[in-house]
């Protein structure tokens, strides 16, 4: 059971493809281990301080772009564990040479796939399955006053999402706009 680690076009996000290992009974995937060598390279020396199951039952709904301010940057590994989504990882690190590009990728179980977005990058996913179901590493405590985001249509960022968007929180249509940060 090993993992594959693919360096993404954004400096520091990659996505993790696993191989589960199959039989009469069903499946086993290994979703992270902290000595395996894809998941120690991918991580690093980084606490996992929370993990978050998220539910999302509309087809097309869209949560995000969220994350958390300095000095409560957190890094975030996200794997589908039921259904589809389009996930979006967002470089909003000054100093980075991918600084306001974005990475799309679909999760899903069958693609055994997670993402790895580090600190100083907002995430945000579409619903491509009704029911869809994340679940979330965190490196960093939730820390309420530190949460913010960017819009998901933000004209600069130009987002490609799959899907019409059918439903969205008051607070992520409020964000703000990537030129606001």
């Amino acid at each position: 059971m090993m993992t594959e680690l693919f360096p993404t076009s954004i400096s520091g996000v990659v996505e993790l493809v696993g191989k589960p290992f199959y039989d009469r009974r069903g499946a086993f995937l290994n979703a992270f281990r902290c000595q395996e060598s894809a998941f120690a390279v991918a991580w690093g020396d980084r606490a996992i301080a929370q993990v978050n199951i998220s539910l999302t039952k509309t087809l097309g709904a869209i949560r995000g772009l969220h994350y958390q301010a300095a000095p409560h940057s957190e890094a975030k590994m996200v794997r589908c564990l039921r259904g589809r989504v389009w996930d979006v990882a967002v470089d909003l690190r000054l100093n980075s040479p991918t600084y306001g590009q974005w990475y799309g990728v679909e999760l899903s179980p069958s693609k055994a796939n997670a993402l790895l977005i580090p600190e100083g990058c907002a995430h945000g996913f579409q619903v491509l399955d009704e029911n869809s179901e994340l679940l979330y590493l965190h490196s960093g405590a939730w820390v309420p006053e530190a949460e913010t985001g960017v819009r998901w249509n933000d004209d600069q960022l130009a987002i490609s999402w799959p899907l019409p968007v059918t439903e969205m929180s008051d607070r992520d249509r409020s964000l703000p706009s990537f030129s606001q940060l």
